[in-house]
C-alpha cells in the first residue's frame, strides 16, 4: 500500500514553476516536486549528522579526506568499474 497523501498549495515563482512542470514528464509536476523535497530532506539529514559527529569528533580533516579519496581514485584507476 503507498503512502496517504495530502493535498499542499505553494507558492514559488512562476519561472520555477514552469520549469519543474516542464521537466516533470509523465510522472507529472506531484510527483517531481515530491522528489526534489524527499532529496532535500536527505541532504538536510545528512548536514544535521555531520554537524553532530564533528560536534563529538571535531572539524573533518581535509587532508584525511584527501588522502581517503586517493585510496578511491588508486583503485578505480587498478580496477576501473569495479569500485563501488
Amino acid at each position: 500500500m503507498s503512502e496517504p497523501t495530502r493535498k499542499y498549495s505553494v507558492t514559488m515563482p512562476s519561472d520555477v514553476a514552469e520549469e519543474a512542470r516542464s521537466r516533470s514528464g509523465p510522472s507529472g509536476l506531484s510527483a517531481y516536486v515530491t522528489a526534489a523535497v524527499a532529496r532535500q530532506i536527505e541532504r538536510d539529514k545528512l548536514d544535521e549528522l555531520i554537524a553532530a559527529c564533528e560536534a563529538e569528533n571535531g572539524p573533518v580533516d581535509p587532508a584525511g579526506v584527501e588522502a581517503k579519496l586517493a585510496i578511491f581514485d588508486e583503485a578505480e584507476s587498478t580496477h576501473p568499474g569495479q569500485v563501488a
